[in-house]
């Protein structure tokens, strides 16, 4: 056996004090009513995402790990999934699986000012979520559903500002950068280059601000103002059509998908646009994000589209749909006869409204 003298353990004490604790970051939770046996932590990295599969019982499950900048992270379950702000930290869930918007988590500081966030715009959503369901009451009603439309839209608009207004005073906050991220999504380019360049140079080097710095660059090809860029899909007899076979007319561009029930709901509404306008210069050409033909043609009859329709039939892989950044359908593009873009997303009374300004 070794003996150590005093100066050799204090040197050995003092060396194990020097080396750096690795932080970690733990989930305890307590989801009642949840029934599998597993649930998938999701962790977004570069491009892609590590996800772990996690034990459950009775509704339990716990999690360690790493994550080196506070962060959203996702948890899945077989039927619904919990979204979260995690960081190095010791965090807690507890809830019930029916009610995820009710579910306390605590622990994450900046799960916390999220919270708060929420709190601070519950007058509008509340507005909100009590519009929704009237939507199936005025369902027959046009000027009814129009005004709807405008009063949830004035809404959103409002909702917006107050993102807005959260971002410029907090540009350090992963808040506000998974807030600009999520304006990404279906945004205009400008708008949401403008709250990009808000956030704090640290804040644009995170790893969502990274991914986000690269969505902006696909947003900007797409951008209003730009010209949309020529391609060529097979249509439903699997004949090649390109975009420019349509110069000189108004082309409305719209990405959808059999399976995609938004996009279902829309389609009629289009449909009774494109019988009103297509004698004035204008018509439809569908992007179908289907990766099965039967069931892409199926809806095509069950919907009674007479336009022209296109897919590679690669699903979200939908070579347009990539190179555009198409990260949620329904989404439109409306193409002057030069083939420049003048307008996106447009859904409802919207359509018609800018069809008849444009279509005189």
């Amino acid at each position: 056996m070794k003996l150590h003298t005093p100066i050799m353990f204090a040197t050995l004490l003092a060396a194990a004090c020097s080396q750096p604790k690795v932080p970690s970051a733990s989930i305890t939770a307590e989801l009642r009513g949840l029934k599998d046996s597993v649930v998938f932590i999701s962790i977004p990295i570069a491009d892609s995402a590590k996800t772990d599969t996690v034990p459950v019982k009775d509704g339990r499950f716990t999690w360690t790990g790493n994550i080196t900048e506070p962060q959203k992270i996702f948890i899945g379950t077989s039927s619904r999934y919990l979204e979260l702000f995690m960081e190095n930290a010791a965090v807690q869930i507890n809830g019930n699986i029916d009610s995820t918007d009710q579910v306390k988590i605590t622990g994450s500081a900046t799960q916390d000012a999220y919270e708060a966030y929420r709190k601070s715009i519950a007058d509008i959503t509340s507005q909100e979520d009590a519009l929704y369901p009237k939507f199936e009451e005025v369902k027959d009603n046009d000027s009814a559903k129009a005004a709807l439309e405008a009063s949830l839209e004035a809404l959103r608009e409002q909702r917006h500002d107050r993102a807005k207004a959260y971002i410029k005073a907090h540009p350090e906050s992963a808040v506000s950068v998974n807030m600009v991220a999520d304006m990404a999504v279906m945004g205009e380019y400008a708008s949401v280059d403008s709250l990009y360049r808000v956030l704090t140079p640290e804040a644009q080097q995170t790893a969502t601000g990274v991914r986000l710095a690269k969505r902006l660059a696909v947003l900007k090809k797409s951008a209003l103002g730009q010209p949309l860029i020529d391609f060529t899909q097979d249509d439903v007899d699997g004949k090649p059509v390109r975009l420019s076979d349509f110069k000189g007319k108004y082309v409305l561009l719209d990405f959808w998908a059999s399976w995609c029930g938004p996009c279902r709901a829309e389609n009629p509404n289009v449909l009774k646009a494109y019988n009103k306008f297509k004698d004035k210069n204008f018509t439809v050409l569908g992007v179908s994000l289907d990766d099965k033909a039967d069931k892409w043609k199926e809806a095509i009859k069950q919907d009674g589209m007479p336009w022209m329709q296109v897919s590679d039939l690669k699903g979200w892989r939908n070579e347009v749909a990539q190179e555009y950044g198409i990260q949620a359908i329904p989404f439109s593009f409306l193409i002057d006869p030069q083939g420049i873009i003048i307008a996106k997303e447009l859904r409802g009374a919207a359509l018609h409204a800018k069809l008849a300004e444009i279509l005189k």
